[in-house]
């Protein structure tokens, strides 16, 4: 089916992993290929996700009082908020046209040649971080579902047999264990992108590295291109080591294929080949099945121009490598979609001959491919664009084997939903079942000394001995709703056996002290079990080990906040993560606690207790606590104990915010908090907030509008929004007003952005000078003009106004072109400012701006100071939450 044909509704789908009774529930980069912004996608394909069911089995099996429902409690699914989050992570940056390939490697040259400020970084959360930390078992944690130790999330896994791992990260980099996993240490930090797509070792034992994160999720950035390090044992991977030229700048790669003397890659903008003995020389485009498309192509700057080369694998015959099978095609649907291999010199579609495995567009969706080590067998998984479009239970078309060992089949398929849900899944109830989300989540991979023991990564991981005619679900995606599980501090998991994050990507075999392990990775970070390992009668592995010791710190950060810790000293550190909920970093820790589950937004802290928070789910679900969350499970009996509360503005349940919507206290009182989605809302109860009600709503924004950015201080208030979001008639704007209700009105802003004015581009954060409310700052995200053919995207990143908004002044002097997403004002005047490359800083009196520290290619979400101004924190969005003295910035 065509996109033009297919409608994308928007639903209010929204769920957390939360503990409840009524739900168990990322050059550098730019945002690859947002879920549902090509025209076709659909960002709302799954239907209800419908856990309470899950929910009921483990209030029974605790014979427990049923706590009340959260005010979230909706026909939501994660999958859909992964898909919706997509989306507006790219508006942000794209908005409000198609930015050019090169900006980001544009402004990581500009932002290395910047002069830097003295000082370096410290690495907060450089140490554990227990998801299943037994001190937060309140019912907004996803304490005791098993995963244990996480970090950010593993895009690639690679593992030879001398108990070498490499594990590639969604926006942190490539980290190497020599230790069969753990110990690890980073060895990318020098590229320009740290966003990994594939990672391979070739039969000289070369590490090949693909940059550009192809999950085509929320926060996958794009890549500078493939690079090579011919000692992975000891080497460390350098910009001259990139394979060819410019040619896959930009782009996302998805796999990297090993056969006939080359490299094979597969991109967001085609497959490509290359010479794996000499890396010099361009890059080949084998097949783009739209080139008009490509980046010089007549369409180039089609908004759907994205998502018309999409390549997802490449299978090369092991008796004859000049056959080649592609696997191409956008998962949301296009007529390109499909197999292709050679014909008389010709890439054509393979329209029939596969057996089992579809051949028509409509089947053929993300697809990955495994060959066993012998020749024997090839395996594949194929998700579909009519599932994900019909099926609100999954959008997987199954998992198939050619036992010819031929990628051209014929194929047979050996599982599909039902038959992996039947495996002993956690994944059992309707809307929300194995493969739901095929499109994010895959990995394959074979035992390399038995072509018919298969291990295959969707939501869970599971693994089949016998060639797929049977399987067990080896790592389940949690283990709530198991009867083996409890919510018992002591017991940690019941029961249970430690199980896997959910949401698989990567996946290697190697091995370490002669024996053979399994290196799976996933959102929440790396894990591996021996290949001959165990299960218990339900098909679970009793083996899994995570890898996340603490020395591979890739988590991904949208927010920080600081408070001072009045138990322990010091200050606590807390942020919002992507899928791995809110760490809380005490003032006595050695080991780091998750007290709230699922998707971590913006988090407010009180400076003057670190345990008084409040922490942000999407589309404004807000959860207040005034003891850190800390709750050892009692409630469950007993929901009078219950520590933190739900207390979402009204914008919540009707889905008019945004999916990370933004969330502020008055910088002169922290009980004063400001909250944006349609409307501007205030409470000031503080942290002793108990419910929802007592939010008031300060100013209509207008239907189609979304706040992008809240500020407050001494009641003053203001706040950015867009709406249109998007690049199709794009609109942003500021209002400003008090906190009481009175003086609001929206600002007047030129609609084309002119020079010197702000641009009509995602406005992303406020500043506010702390001894003059009038006088504040703007942050504003995406690309300038040079880069996006948008209407009115205008130039600069940074604006001050002086007069309260209604005047401003472009200020970016030599700030690279780049997307910014956060400022600070420094107790000394200074001006620090968040980008998706890294913090640069404005002194005091000056004009020009630094790079601070010494950070890698990383996008900066959010920064925050210390209770008493003298330590600016970075949250990273890949490499944790960081820390600088404001001293060593001048």
């Amino acid at each position: 089916m065509s996109p033009a044909t297919r409608t994308s509704p928007r639903t209010s789908a929204r769920r957390r992993r939360w503990l409840t009774a009524c739900a168990l529930t990322a050059s550098a980069a730019l945002v690859a290929l947002p879920a549902s912004a090509a025209p076709g996608g659909n960002n709302s394909p799954f239907g209800a996700r419908t856990l309470a069911r899950l929910a009921a089995q483990r209030t029974h099996s605790a014979h427990a009082v049923t706590p009340k429902l959260t005010a979230e409690d909706d026909d939501g699914n994660e999958a859909d908020e992964i898909a919706e989050g997509a989306d507006q992570y790219a508006e942000a940056r794209t908005s409000p046209g198609i930015v050019a390939p090169g900006a980001y490697g544009a402004a990581w040259r500009s932002l290395t040649n910047l002069p830097r400020t003295g000082g370096n970084w410290r690495d907060l959360t450089g140490l554990p971080y227990d998801s299943d930390d037994a001190r937060y078992r309140d019912f907004d944690s996803n304490s005791s579902g098993g995963s244990g130790r996480v970090t950010g999330r593993m895009a690639a896994m690679a593992a030879d047999d001398d108990g070498y791992v490499y594990a590639g990260s969604a926006g942190g980099g490539v980290w190497r264990s020599r230790s069969g996993g753990g110990h690890w240490q980073p060895v990318s930090d020098r590229l320009p992108s740290q966003s990994t797509g594939a990672l391979a070792l070739d039969g000289a034992g070369r590490l090949w590295l693909g940059t550009g994160e192809a999950t085509t999720n929320a926060d996958a950035y794009l890549g500078s291109g493939v690079y090579v390090l011919s000692d992975p044992h000891h080497g460390t991977f350098a910009t001259r080591g990139r394979v060819g030229g410019d040619e896959l700048e930009s782009t996302t790669i998805h796999e990297l294929r090993f056969g006939g003397g080359k490299v094979w890659a597969a991109t967001s903008q085609g497959v490509w080949s290359h010479s794996t003995k000499k890396l010099t020389g361009a890059w080949k485009l084998e097949f783009a099945p739209n080139p008009d498309y490509l980046p010089g192509g007549t369409k180039a700057n089609d908004p759907s121009a994205a998502y018309k080369n999409i390549a997802n694998d490449i299978a090369i015959d092991p008796k004859d490598p000049s056959k080649v099978v592609l696997a191409v095609g956008w998962r949301s649907g296009d007529d390109y979609n499909g197999f292709y291999t050679k014909v008389r010199g010709t890439w054509t579609r393979i329209t029939s001959g596969l057996g089992d495995l579809p051949s028509d567009a409509d089947g053929v969706g993300n697809v990955t491919f495994a060959r066993s080590a012998d020749g024997s067998r090839y395996y594949a998984i194929d998700q579909s664009p009519e599932q994900l479009n019909t099926n609100p239970d999954s959008g997987l078309e199954g998992i198939f084997v050619s036992k010819s060992g031929s990628p051209t089949g014929p194929w047979t398929k050996i599982a599909d939903y039902k038959g992996l849900a039947a495996s002993g899944s956690a994944l059992t109830s309707s809307g929300y079942m194995p493969g739901i989300q095929a499109w994010y989540n895959q990995f394959l991979t074979v035992d390399p000394s038995d072509a018919r023991h298969v291990y295959v990564g969707l939501e869970e991981v599971y693994e089949s001995k016998d060639g797929g005619d049977t399987w067990s679900t080896v790592g389940p995606y949690w283990n709530f709703g198991f009867s083996c599980w409890s919510i018992d501090p002591a017991k940690q998991t019941g029961d249970c056996n430690p199980t896997t994050h959910s949401d698989q990507h990567g996946v290697a075999i190697g091995r370490h002290h002669g024996k053979s392990f399994v290196y799976v990775g996933n959102d929440g970070g790396a894990y591996r079990r021996p290949v001959d390992g165990s299960q218990d009668s339900a098909g679970h592995a009793t083996d899994w080990t995570s890898l996340n010791d603490g020395t591979i710190d890739t988590l991904q950060y949208y927010s920080v906040g600081i408070g001072k810790d009045l138990a322990y000293g010091g200050d606590s550190v807390t942020g919002g993560l992507q899928d791995n909920g809110q760490s809380l970093l005490r003032g006595n820790d050695t080991v780091m606690g998750s007290n709230f589950g699922g998707d971590g937004g913006d988090t407010l802290t009180d400076p003057a207790n670190g345990c008084n928070m409040a922490e942000e789910y999407v589309y404004l679900a807000v959860q207040a606590t005034q003891n850190c969350a800390v709750n050892d499970g009692s409630w469950i009996t007993d929901p009078t104990k219950v520590t933190s509360y739900n207390v979402a503005p009204a914008d919540n349940t009707t889905s008019e915010a945004r999916f990370i919507a933004p969330l502020a206290a008055d910088m002169r009182s922290s009980s004063t908090w400001i909250a944006g989605g349609r409307h501007i809302w205030v409470q000031t109860h503080g942290y002793a907030i108990r419910s929802g009600t007592e939010w008031k709503s300060l100013y209509d924004l207008g239907a189609g509008r979304t706040a992008t950015a809240v500020a407050a201080s001494g009641g003053k208030v203001y706040a950015a929004w867009c709406g249109p979001c998007n690049n199709q008639g794009f609109a942003r704007g500021i209002a400003v007003g008090n906190a009481d209700g009175t003086g609001w009105h929206d600002i007047t802003l030129p609609a084309t952005g002119a020079d010197g004015t702000v641009p009509n581009r995602y406005l992303s954060g406020f500043a506010i000078d702390p001894h003059n409310a009038d006088h504040v700052y703007l942050a504003v995200n995406g690309f300038s003009r040079h880069w996006t053919e948008g209407p009115g995207a205008g130039v600069g990143h940074v604006f001050e106004s002086k007069d309260g908004g209604t005047t401003w002044k472009d200020i970016s002097a030599n700030l690279p072109d780049v997307p910014t997403n956060s400022a600070v004002v420094t107790p000394n005047g200074g001006l620090a400012v968040a980008t998706d490359l890294g913090v640069v800083y404005r002194a005091p009196g000056r004009t020009s701006w630094q790079r601070v520290g010494g950070l890698p290619a990383v996008a900066v979400l959010q920064l925050k100071l210390s209770p008493d101004g003298s330590t600016l924190y970075a949250a990273t969005h890949g490499r944790g939450i960081r820390a600088i003295k404001v001293r060593d910035c001048d």
